[in-house]
Formats: C-alpha cells, sequence, structure tokens
C-alpha cells in the first residue's frame, strides 16, 4: 500500500475517535458510576451495545449464558479481527474522583482496574476502524466482544467455549495500567473453585456430641491446604476465603463454605495441585463426618505472547504520540501518590524488572512508551484473555492511567479512573488499536507473521477449556454477591 494513503487512513481513525471524544468519554463514566460487579454489568452491557448498535453493528446480546456478554459484528470477509472489552467492577473500593479517600458509596464497588476505561476504548477502536474499511472499501469482519467478570468469573472462557472466537484471526485488547507498554509476560493459570460443607446444628455447650461442624471441616482443609505448600512448584499461589463460618458461637454450623484461588504457571500444573486439594476436603469431610460439595467457578490458561503484535502495537502507540498531562492532573497524581510510600513503589519497579527503574522513582504519571522487556516472564496474576489468546494472536496492551506505583484493585484506581487522567488513557489507547487494527486489515504480511509466530508458540499443544461442559456461568453466585452490596448504593 502507498505509504501516505497508509498514513491516511490512520489519521482517518484518529480525525473520528477526537470529533467523538466527548461522547465516549462520557460513556466510560457511566459505566464508571455504575461500577456493576462481575456477571451482573447489566446496564453496563446495555450502554455498549446501544452505541455499537447506533453505530451500525449487528449484536448478539446475552450469550453464552451470560446476560451482559455480547459480541458485535459490522463488515464482511477476511481478516476478521476482534475488539475486547471489559466493564466489571470491583467490591469495596468505591471512591469519588478525587486524590484522597472519599467513598462515592460507602463499601460500595468501584473500578479500581479502570474497565470503564477498558470496555470503552476497545469499542471505540473498533468502530473507528469500522467506518476507515467502509469509507476506503476495504474487505474485512470486525468483532468486538462484550467480556464479562474477567475480575472474578472469566467470561471470556465460556465465550471460547461457545465458538464465538472460531476463525477470529487476531484479537485487540486494552488495559488501563501505570505504564504504556504491550507486555509479553505470559500470566498463571487458574482455578476458581468453592468448597460446600454440610454438617448438623447442636448446642454446641449442651449437646456438641450431636452436632458435625462444617466449619471443623474448613478449617481442617485450610490446615491440610497450608501443608501442602511445602509440596508444591514455588510458582504456585494458593489464596482462599471462608465466606460462611456459621452463625454463632453456641451452636454448631451445620454449613460452611471458603473460595479457593490455585494458580501456577501452566495448566497442567494447576490441574495437578486442584486434584491433591480436593483430596483435603474429601480428608476433611471424612474426618468430621460432613458431606462435601465442591463446586468449580471458574478456570483459565496461561497466556500466550505474541511478539509480532506487540512491536506493531508498540510502533502505533508512538506514532499517535502520548499526549501528556496536565498541571492539574499531575497535582492530582501528585496527592494520590502521598497515600504509599516511596519504598513500595522502589519495590514494585524492581520485582517488575522496568529497565532503568530508577529513571521512574519520581514520576507520578508516565508518559514514556516502553518496548516490552519481559518475554518470557510469568505474571503472578491471571486473566481470561489467555484462553482468547489459545485460539488467535492476542494482544492487550497498557497505557498509563494509574498513578506509578500505587496498587491495583484499589480506591486509587478508582479515583483516576472516573476523571481526566482516565480520560486521556481511553483515548491515546482507542487511537493505538484503531491503528494497529488498521495494520492487520491492510498489510497482510503482518497478520501472517503474527499468525505464524502463534502457531510456534503453541507448538502443537491442544486448547481443551478447563470448564466442564456441564458447568455453567455462576450466575446466582454473582447475583448474591451483588445483592450484599446493593443496599450501600
Amino acid at each position: 500500500m502507498n505509504l501516505i494513503r497508509y498514513v491516511m487512513l490512520k489519521e482517518k481513525a484518529w480525525e473520528w475517535i477526537d470529533e467523538h471524544r466527548d461522547e465516549f468519554i462520557e460513556v466510560s463514566d457511566k459505566v464508571w458510576e455504575l461500577a456493576e460487579l462481575g456477571l451482573v454489568e447489566i446496564e453496563s452491557a446495555k450502554i455498549h451495545v446501544e452505541i455499537l448498535r447506533n453505530h451500525g453493528f449487528k449484536v448478539e446480546h446475552g450469550v453464552a449464558g451470560m446476560p451482559s456478554a455480547f459480541v458485535a459484528t459490522w463488515g464482511e470477509g477476511k481478516p476478521v479481527i476482534g475488539f475486547m472489552g471489559e466493564y466489571d467492577a470491583l467490591p469495596g473500593i468505591s471512591n469519588k474522583p478525587v486524590p484522597y479517600k472519599d467513598p462515592l458509596v460507602e463499601s460500595g464497588p468501584g473500578h479500581g482496574c479502570g474497565h470503564n476505561v477498558h470496555g470503552t476504548s476497545g469499542f471505540m477502536a473498533a468502530i473507528a476502524t469500522r467506518y476507515v474499511l467502509e469509507s476506503e472499501g476495504l474487505p474485512g469482519t470486525v468483532k468486538c466482544y462484550g467480556s464479562p467478570a474477567e475480575e472474578n468469573y472469566d467470561g471470556k472462557v465460556y465465550l471460547v467455549r461457545s465458538g464465538y472466537f472460531d476463525g477470529v484471526e487476531a484479537c485487540l485488547s486494552h488495559h488501563p495500567s501505570s505504564m504504556n507498554v504491550a507486555g509479553l509476560a505470559s500470566s498463571n493459570a487458574v482455578d476458581s473453585v468453592k468448597y460446600e460443607f454440610f454438617g448438623k446444628t447442636a448446642h454446641a455447650a449442651g449437646s456438641p456430641e450431636q452436632g458435625r461442624s462444617s466449619l471443623d471441616a474448613i478449617e481442617l482443609m485450610n490446615i491440610g491446604v497450608n501443608f501442602l505448600r511445602e509440596h508444591v512448584i514455588q510458582d504456585a499461589r494458593i489464596h482462599y476465603v471462608i465466606e460462611e463460618g456459621g452463625g454463632q458461637p453456641n451452636v454448631v454450623p451445620d454449613y460452611a463454605r471458603s473460595w479457593y484461588y490455585i494458580r501456577a504457571p501452566e495448566r497442567d500444573q494447576v490441574g495437578s495441585i486442584s486434584k491433591r486439594i480436593n483430596k483435603i476436603a474429601e480428608g476433611a469431610a471424612l474426618m468430621t463426618e460432613t458431606e462435601l460439595k465442591i463446586d468449580m467457578i471458574a478456570a483459565i490458561y496461561n497466556k500466550i505472547p505474541n511478539k509480532t503484535l506487540s512491536e506493531l502495537v508498540t510502533r502505533n502507540m508512538r506514532m499517535v504520540g502520548h499526549p501528556g498531562w496536565s498541571k492539574e492532573e499531575e497535582a492530582f497524581a501528585t496527592e494520590i501518590a502521598k497515600t504509599f510510600s516511596k519504598e513500595d513503589k522502589i519495590n514494585s519497579l524492581k520485582k517488575n524488572k522496568v529497565p532503568n527503574w530508577e529513571k521512574y522513582v519520581d514520576v507520578n504519571l508516565m508518559t514514556d512508551i516502553l518496548d516490552a522487556w519481559n518475554l518470557g516472564e510469568v505474571s503472578k496474576g491471571s486473566t481470561d484473555v489467555s484462553d482468547v489468546s489459545w485460539q488467535t494472536p492476542t494482544m492487550e496492551f497498557s497505557t498509563a492511567c494509574n498513578v506509578l506505583g500505587a496498587p491495583g484493585h484499589n480506591w486509587q484506581f478508582t479515583a483516576v479512573s472516573g476523571m481526566s487522567i482516565g480520560h486521556k488513557s481511553l483515548i491515546f489507547a482507542a487511537k493505538t488499536m484503531a491503528a494497529a487494527a488498521i495494520d492487520l486489515y491492510t498489510v497482510p504480511e503482518e497478520l501472517e507473521k503474527a499468525k505464524k509466530e502463534h502457531k510456534e508458540r503453541i507448538a502443537g499443544r491442544k486448547y481443551v477449556c478447563p470448564i466442564p461442559p456441564d458447568v455453567d456461568p455462576p450466575l446466582a453466585i454473582a447475583q448474591e454477591a451483588w445483592e450484599k452490596l446493593k443496599g450501600k448504593r
């Protein structure tokens, strides 16, 4: 393609994004205000569906057994490029868009991972790309994935299991972060499992011998798992909470429930550890004469990186150019930076092996666009983007939004996601994603290179959905969690 025309296509997408900037910032802010938890993001999904339909997309809403999931399609033929977006919030981290802790709703949910920005940036990029393809008469299909519950129930796995990513040739996504980088780290695979124990109530003082304590079973299980930690691989992570443990001390609890996350760098490693934990749970039930029910809530793979897409996104990020930060935004970030220690920030930079980390010790909002440095590394966290990455070349890149060094999943991230710092991250990401997509639609060599690399990294391994076919999205569990918070809104 002629170089001048090639650049003009991207500029056309950027102009469209600039012209519709306010419209999409309003969408992001509405989702931020709603702050709906995973699998109950009903209103957040409706907002995105409406805007996609208004811009000519055909939308299937309520797919893969999830009322807040959707797949939107425009165009026909190849290439078929996917754009992903999330819009679920997190419990307990509500905050006003101010640089100090001040909940918008006391103990309420908040977008402490920036997913209000995440969904809007992806769909805005897709719509801008659609108009460029149409105006230039270029072939290709644009697909948008509204994927719920990334934080807790891994909605993309159900979309993958239902075949919605079949035939997609590459997938792009954006996640707000504290850096501008198209990272190459893999991620931990994970099983999310709930263990329910059923016993018998009795007076804990008067007739304890007649009781069968489900709480005893939970505690014995937890002790067993904690001894297991010595005998699993070094990189494994096992964490749990006790969700239900009884009503009051003088009644033997007849019901108790724990929730476990079991992580490891590879899917088969997680499966092996989970089997051992299940045996410990069975042993705890045997010791306490209680009944056990094991509920698989979610399960995901490790991520397959793609250097070709990382380099493509990085080039386009630099072509767009970072918008910079105003004095007011820098002042906002400075106040947030006072809420955590410089030592914690330095430890975070070192832990993540950020190149030339010393340069960023006194930086609160990053403008540098970094080359990915972490190929071969494994992130300790997990994401359902990983399961998509086993289907097609996938890149989820980051743009600076959170204050550098601030923790994720916290009120600080909620605050910046609902004001102009988050808005700039959104627009910068949308422009980058649209430009990268235009490359994939118009430069066949780039797409073929990404697909070839993907095939090589899969290396003949077969993806088997980690969620059994008879397990449905945990809608009732999600609704229960939401109801507990709704009264606080």
